[in-house]
């Protein structure tokens, strides 16, 4: 299993030391990376906006209820039953607890609606910090030539043989070198 790890650092490394190479590279990953993250922070914030309003109409529902079983307990104290008056405070008395646990659950919801309100403000500033900075990063192909051709929609297509300039200096370059060689060696 070493070697799998092994395998794995090295390729880490590579990694790393291309990304440093290749700055470019790294802002365009970030930049992925913050968009993916404001995209997420959007879909939370659309899922506690909506816990928020399913919790702010069942609070609205049990404060209906709350004052439907407070005028019955009016009314029972009235007629003197107060054996029902007893048993409509009850109710009453656990639908306020269910109420005011709602109400925590809403206040929390709110807070992390906040939270993740700040949150997606921060994830498009630092965003719009990396697109800045990847304006002024080097990444034509002019300025690097490590990763010339990468950005570009075309695809190499080989030439027939003897017709490609570029194919041609590099063999001159390869025989002279190996001339240049051969003459040092006698």
């Amino acid at each position: 299993m070493s070697i799998f790890d092994d395998v794995s650092r090295f390729l880490e490394s590579q990694l790393d030391e291309f990304l440093k190479n290749n700055p470019h590279l790294e802002l365009q990953a970030i930049e992925e990376q913050l968009r993916e993250q404001e995209i997420k922070t959007q879909r939370l914030i659309s899922d506690l906006k909506s816990q928020q309003q399913q919790l702010q109409d069942q609070i609205l529902a049990i404060a209906e209820d709350i004052k439907r079983w407070h005028e019955r307990i009016a009314k029972a104290q009235a007629a003197g039953r107060l054996d029902l008056a007893q048993s409509a405070q009850e109710r009453e008395a656990a639908l306020l607890r269910q109420g005011n646990q709602l109400w925590g659950q809403r206040a929390s919801v709110s807070q992390n609606l906040t939270k993740a309100e700040e949150l997606l403000q921060q994830t498009r500033h630092k965003r719009q910090e990396v697109q800045a900075e990847l304006k002024k990063a080097p990444q034509t192909p002019s300025n690097n030539s490590s990763t010339s051709g990468w950005n570009q929609g075309t695809s190499y297509t080989r030439p027939p043989q003897g017709l490609d300039p570029v194919e041609d200096r590099f063999r001159e370059w390869e025989i002279e070198e190996e001339l240049n060689k051969l003459k040092r060696n006698l």
